[in-house]
C-alpha cells in the first residue's frame, strides 16, 4: 500500500483569525478558501509540502450534529480539549521564539518530555492545541 497524510482537519470558530493565525504565526500558506451558506472552509499548508494539508473547518456543519452536540463542541473547544495536531520542527528554540513574539497563546515552553520528545505547546484562535516537536 502507498498512503500519504492528505488533509487532516481542525475546527474553527473565526476564519479571519484563524488565516492569520496559520498564515501570518505559522508561516503556512492559504490553499483554499471556501464559503457555503455563511460558512468557511480554509486549506491551508506548509509552502513547501504541497500535499499536506490541513482544512480549517466550522465545527457545526455537519448536518448530522444536533444543537447539543454543536454546545459540546463549543465547549471543548473553548477549553482546547476538543482537537489537537502535532507539527514537527529542527529549530524547535527559534520556532518558540518567533511564536513568543507573536502574542501566540503559549500552553508548554520547550520541554524534554519523559517519553524522549522535546516539544512546546501553544493554542490556536479556536483553542485548538498544537504542540511542535523537535526533530532530530
Amino acid at each position: 500500500m502507498d498512503l500519504t497524510i492528505h488533509s487532516t482537519f481542525l475546527p474553527h470558530d473565526d476564519p479571519d483569525a484563524a488565516l492569520a493565525f496559520y498564515r501570518d504565526v505559522l508561516g503556512f500558506e492559504l490553499r483554499l478558501d471556501v464559503g457555503y451558506e455563511g460558512m468557511r472552509w480554509l486549506t491551508v499548508g506548509p509552502p513547501d509540502q504541497p500535499g499536506t494539508s490541513i482544512v480549517l473547518h466550522p465545527p457545526g456543519a455537519d448536518p448530522g450534529i444536533t444543537d447539543d452536540e454543536r454546545r459540546v463542541i463549543s465547549e471543548m473547544m473553548a477549553k482546547g480539549t476538543y482537537a489537537s495536531i502535532l507539527l514537527g520542527t529542527k529549530d524547535l528554540d527559534g520556532v518558540f521564539q518567533h511564536l513568543q513574539a507573536s502574542g501566540a497563546e503559549i500552553v508548554q515552553e520547550p520541554t524534554e518530555q519523559p517519553y524522549g520528545i522535546r516539544d512546546c505547546a501553544l493554542r490556536d484562535p479556536a483553542g485548538n492545541m498544537i504542540r511542535i516537536n523537535e526533530l532530530r
